[in-house]
């Protein structure tokens, strides 16, 4: 099989899908790797280093799309990138389909086939290829979190740990799966007063059994919600819904109640957000004000560190990547659960339920392709 990496032109994205050892080995499997000169290298992967394990350099995007059965990537193609996809042809990149109508319509059009990193799912529930960057934007939400509380970054100039005789910051996170429990680690590393809301009482048990004596787990409703938000310095809402729109749990009517200052920070931006003010942002202008409250919703936060992100994600991308290029998509997905479970969209049907309910789409069963 032909795999073809082209680099990423998202706002400010610079990660990329594979590493060089990544691609000696799909190479050494017997398979051919075209990427798009300089690739790389945001995340300090040379072009040399990619042409010692193997691949082809190409000097243009059309080149790598026109010559490649199966397109890998980090983010969502965006609409320039929309009709350089052909029919039938792999495409393997985190879609978030369930937030994005013109992307889903454009896939749906250019009949590929699309394989969403987010979806792919092990019998456990664990989500295989989303846990790498989830624990990355997890981590960084802290570190955003602390420094957009400071006074000339727009918000109420406190310190996350406070110092002796001063409380520390009081953070509440929303969401206690890994991007939420990544937070609270920070944070409380921190020394900040942490509080993670979720619906899940045996997570919540978890939780408070492994977490240290400033994190505090409490089973969620709404007036909870509500009473721990307006007394926080920091929010971060981390709630992931397999596939489809995060709920708005922070409503617009709430931020008159919230602090002056207090940031909002929405790791669930790419479905959408579960803030209802929230809005994509991007790593160059990250945060906007609404009410006197500070929101940062950028939509690739571990574009931020691509090295430590780019390797993260190619040791859990590549056994799928080589499935897929020993057996094809479709061999691969029916004898792999977890893979089969990644496929969102084959030709120009909706076969993932919560992107068809999401635009109200025709929704195919799986089992039309694969059985």
């Amino acid at each position: 099989m032909k795999i073809g990496i082209p680099k990423e032109i998202k706002n400010n994205e610079f990660r990329v899908a594979i590493t060089p050892n990544g691609v000696k080995k799909i190479i050494n499997k017997g398979h051919e790797v075209i990427v798009e000169k300089n690739a790389g290298i945001e995340s300090n992967f040379s072009n040399k280093e990619y042409q010692k394990s193997g691949a082809e350099i190409c000097k243009t995007p059309d080149e790598v799309y026109n010559n490649s059965d199966m397109i890998l990537k980090v983010k969502e193609p965006i609409e320039i990138e929309y009709n350089k996809i052909k029919e039938n042809q792999i495409v393997f990149t985190y879609f978030h389909f369930a937030s994005n109508e013109n992307l889903t319509r454009a896939m749906l059009n250019n009949k590929s086939i699309c394989i969403a990193y987010e979806t792919v799912e092990k019998e456990n529930g664990v989500l295989p290829l989303l846990k790498p960057m989830s624990e990355v934007a997890g981590r960084m939400a802290a570190q955003e979190g602390a420094k957009y509380l400071e006074k000339p970054m727009g918000g109420r100039g406190i310190l996350l740990g406070g110092v002796e005789n001063v409380l520390p910051a009081k953070v509440l996170i929303i969401g206690g799966g890994i991007s939420g429990t990544e937070a609270a680690k920070m944070c409380s590393g921190l020394q900040a007063n942490v509080t993670i809301l979720d619906t899940d009482e045996s997570k919540i048990k978890k939780l408070n059994e492994e977490m240290p004596a400033n994190v505090k787990a409490i089973l969620s409703n709404k007036n909870i919600l509500f009473n721990h938000a307006v007394k926080s310095d920091l929010i971060i809402g981390a709630v992931l819904v397999t596939g489809g729109k995060a709920p708005k749990l922070i409503k617009k009517t709430m931020l008159k109640d919230l602090k002056k200052g207090c940031v909002l920070v929405d790791i669930a931006i790419d479905q959408g957000g579960c803030f209802e003010t929230s809005k994509p942002t991007t790593h160059q202008n990250p945060t906007y004000l609404i009410d006197g409250i500070l929101h940062y919703c950028v939509a690739n936060m571990p574009g931020a560190v691509p090295y430590t992100s780019t390797l993260a994600l190619t040791n859990k991308t590549l056994p799928y990547i080589i499935e897929i290029a020993e057996k094809g998509w479709k061999k691969a997905c029916k004898e792999n659960i977890e893979l089969k479970k990644g496929l969102n969209i084959i030709s120009n049907n909706v076969v993932y339920k919560e992107v068809s309910e999401a635009f109200n789409l025709k929704y195919t069963d799986i089992s039309t392709f694969i059985y």
